[in-house]
């Protein structure tokens, strides 16, 4: 009988221990920040020049003052471009090339994340990501962004899971 207990006893103890241990990394996993931090709101405001400002109404001096020189930008449908340069060249002769875009990007709302980088307890960068809808698809986007001389410059973009909806046929 007191064999028993003591197994149950070391049984619980042992289920006590996982519990502590997930709540811990679930805990640490979870390193989002909140959408009222400085950090979010900045970086919210970014991706709206960015995109609503720099995409949707093709002002490419937007571009200029955000995207890093090393940018690179990674899309599931159309290729990579290699440099900040690259890019821009692909708006202004692409996208933008009769000074109008004829597609629209949407942030999807309550979907953007921010989880902060740090160097020794210092702030040097942060990855945003969450979902954008245009005209005719939806996709995932996952973006770096750093700090350069007190200025937030993006550097890497991963645009991915690009969805046409299906047409509906009622």
């Amino acid at each position: 009988m007191l064999q028993l207990l003591s197994q149950s006893k070391l049984i619980i103890q042992l289920v006590l221990i996982i519990i502590a241990i997930l709540v811990g990394f679930l805990t640490s996993a979870q390193a989002q920040i909140g959408e009222t931090s400085e950090l979010f709101t900045t970086l919210e405001a970014k991706d709206s020049l960015l995109f609503e400002v720099g995409f949707n109404q093709c002002d490419i001096s937007q571009f200029e003052q955000l995207v890093a020189e090393d940018f690179e930008f990674y899309h599931d449908k159309a290729g990579i471009d290699h440099s900040k340069a690259d890019f821009v060249a692909s708006m202004r002769d692409g996208l933008c090339q009769n000074g109008e875009n004829s597609t629209r990007r949407e942030l999807v709302k309550g979907s953007l994340e921010v989880f902060p980088l740090y160097n020794n307890g210092t702030l040097y960068g942060a990855i945003q990501r969450g979902r954008h809808q245009f005209y005719e698809t939806t996709a995932r986007f996952t973006h770096l962004w750093l700090l350069e001389s007190d200025e937030w410059k993006i550097a890497r973009v991963l645009s991915f899971d690009h969805i046409t909806p299906e047409p509906n046929n009622e």
